[in-house]
């Protein structure tokens, strides 16, 4: 997506992007199976308007970005058994607690699932409150506070990705939690529910990631989402694909 394109994007949905309000407590989750995503599609303007309704892109073949997803996903997961099963064994001699956390998130249509990653942490968070890590936390572990920097906390989402919960490319998925605040605050949120969650996204290889002390830095990341949602597509998929390890190189905002 080329700049003048992202602009435009942002102007369209300019009406839908304006933050309601300036706080960031964590709030109890909400159940969200039952909202209108059909509606939501009728954020977006133009051509892209009929194909988001059903949670797609006029440019995208959803069946072409599952194989690639399974392709991908498989072949990786095949190749980094060896780096799984050290990390694993690093976190097991590291701190007391299971090797892999798991927590509740909203995927497509708001579809709860549950997301794997790798321990970094002391505590499980899962509940109505949910703190975001923040630079120098002391619930971070000492072999987590590598995962998260280097992302290698993320690898075990593959198993999501297999599974048809996450796609490689997406909007991160928020803890429910985080998912409630957010929405009641940012009219536009919903909107990236449309498409399933991935482990990296458009907003990540723009820098719009980790911790979020300011509406203003959530509601960055969520432009950078719905601008992804409105013009998806595998060349962009495979674009952000090649972006990420650079991202990831780079530690930008990492926690």
């Amino acid at each position: 997506i080329g700049p003048g394109k992202r602009r435009k994007t942002a102007a369209g949905l300019a009406p839908f992007l304006q933050p309601r309000a300036r706080s960031l407590c964590c709030r109890p989750a909400v159940n969200i199976q039952n909202e209108s995503f059909s509606a939501l599609g009728a954020a977006f303007p133009g051509s892209a308007r009929a194909g988001l309704a059903r949670g797609t892109s006029p440019a995208l073949d959803l069946s072409s970005k599952r194989l690639l997803d399974l392709i991908l996903a498989l072949t990786a997961l095949a190749m980094l058994l060896p780096l799984l099963l050290g990390i694993a064994a690093a976190i097991r001699l590291d701190s007391p607690g299971p090797v892999f956390f798991r927590q509740r998130r909203a995927g497509r249509h708001g579809r709860i699932f549950g997301i794997f990653k790798f321990r970094s942490m002391h505590v499980l968070e899962d509940g109505a409150h949910v703190v975001q890590a923040c630079a120098g936390d002391a619930r971070i572990t000492r072999i987590g506070r590598f995962l998260r920097r280097s992302s290698l906390d993320e690898l075990p989402q593959l198993l999501n990705v297999i599974a048809g919960d996450m796609s490689l490319v997406g909007p991160r998925p928020h803890a429910l939690a985080h998912d409630d605040y957010y929405a009641s605050r940012i009219a536009s949120y919903r909107l990236r529910q449309l498409v399933r969650p991935g482990i990296t996204g458009w907003a990540q290889v723009n820098g719009a990631r980790g911790a979020t002390p300011e509406l203003s830095d959530m509601q960055a990341r969520i432009d950078f989402d719905i601008a992804y949602v409105a013009r998806q597509s595998l060349w962009l998929d495979l674009v952000i694909l090649l972006r990420t390890p650079v991202e990831v190189l780079r530690r930008r905002n990492a926690v």
